[in-house]
């Protein structure tokens, strides 16, 4: 496994022990390595308030900071509906359940990856 790899894998474990420290729901990995040049993983998670959407994503940048996660950008803190961290090969969705549902990221990375894989 190379060090990028687990650098990830590193980075990860860290966003996804942030996230689950503060209770967010539903939380879902997708690998979009092969599929983006922009980024490697993509994760989502649910937060049950604008609030909570707030204090998910306020616990990532603290704790990746400690860690020495470097902090590319975070956007949508103002509406606390989306709330998008991204840490370069890591890009972290922390959305309402409403925002999720319609927006379906999920979905739309699947078809991307159907999409991918048949042609």
């Amino acid at each position: 496994m190379s060090s990028v790899v687990c650098n990830v894998n590193k980075s990860m474990d860290i966003v996804v022990d942030a996230l689950e420290e503060m209770k967010a729901q539903n939380i879902v990995k997708i690998n979009v390595q092969q599929l983006s040049n922009v980024t490697d993983l993509i994760l989502i998670a649910t937060g049950t308030s604008n609030r909570h959407i707030r204090s998910l994503a306020d616990n990532v940048v603290k704790r990746c900071k400690e860690q020495g996660i470097s902090l590319l950008g975070i956007e949508g803190q103002d509406n606390s509906d989306w709330v998008l961290v991204d840490l370069g090969d890591i890009v972290v969705h922390i959305m309402s359940s409403a925002s999720r549902e319609f927006y379906d990221l999920e979905g739309m990375w699947k078809v991307m990856a159907d999409t991918e894989i048949a042609s």
